[in-house]
């Protein structure tokens, strides 16, 4: 009940209201039945920006930090994300995969929609990285078609680190269904698992437009943190 509240009456209108958000190819998103919401994620606002314009609701994984953050912020954002429905997964390890790939399969079973970023975490430069498998064995085992979205200036009004965002309009796109019947059965082969999901970030970069990176975000991130500043020798006077 909490969720149709929030969507319909008091934080969707005023999403809507302020970003005034450009949508494009809503008609992809199917009236009934389960399909998968592949998208990019450039920032926070994303949570909140693609489910206020859709008129069916959304499910989606979200990563468990955000139900085990301390303290009254951290309480409230545990609860906040608990009533808009959304599952918390543990993205430490092969078995956090795992459990996310079976908490997804129980949406889409009951012919819900399911949203999912492949990257597996935002970009903290705002370019496309290398999809997770995860998005593909789900597609694969639910039989369920991939509609592609890409969020496009969201990583301009909130990049990572800024608490509040910038009142400033936003783009929404989603592209055509994409079809993995073809490879039923081939949910365990690596080969195929990594096609479709190459060929679901490939849709998502032709509607972003963003420069892409064959790297996973999250060693990159690594990767920028642990970079030292270069040191240049002392001249000699």
């Amino acid at each position: 009940m909490f969720y149709y509240v929030l969507k319909y009456v008091v934080l969707g209108p005023l999403l809507r209201l302020t970003f005034r958000p450009r949508i494009e190819g809503l008609e992809h998103i199917p009236d009934d039945g389960a399909a998968i919401v592949a998208g990019n994620h450039l920032s926070f606002s994303d949570h909140f920006l693609m489910p206020a314009i859709l008129k069916r609701r959304i499910t989606f994984l979200a990563k468990a930090e955000y139900f085990t953050g301390p303290g009254v912020k951290g309480k409230l954002t545990a609860a906040f994300f608990h009533s808009i429905g959304q599952i918390p997964v543990d993205r430490s390890g092969k078995e956090a995969g795992q459990a996310a790939i079976r908490e997804g399969l129980g949406v889409l079973s009951r012919g819900e929609l399911l949203g999912i970023y492949p990257e597996g975490t935002r970009s903290h430069d705002g370019r496309l990285y290398k999809g997770k498998v995860g998005v593909a064995v789900m597609a694969i085992k639910a039989g369920v078609p991939v509609i592609p979205c890409a969020m496009v200036g969201t990583f301009e009004i909130q990049p990572p680190g800024q608490k509040m965002p910038k009142v400033r309009r936003v783009a929404i796109r989603f592209g055509e269904p994409l079809d993995f019947s073809r490879y039923a059965g081939l949910e365990d082969q690596k080969a195929a698992i990594r096609a479709v999901t190459d060929e679901i970030m490939y849709a998502i970069l032709g509607l972003s437009g963003q420069e892409y990176v064959d790297e996973y975000a999250v060693k990159a991130k690594a990767a920028q943190a642990t970079e030292q500043p270069r040191k240049f020798p002392r001249r000699s006077r």
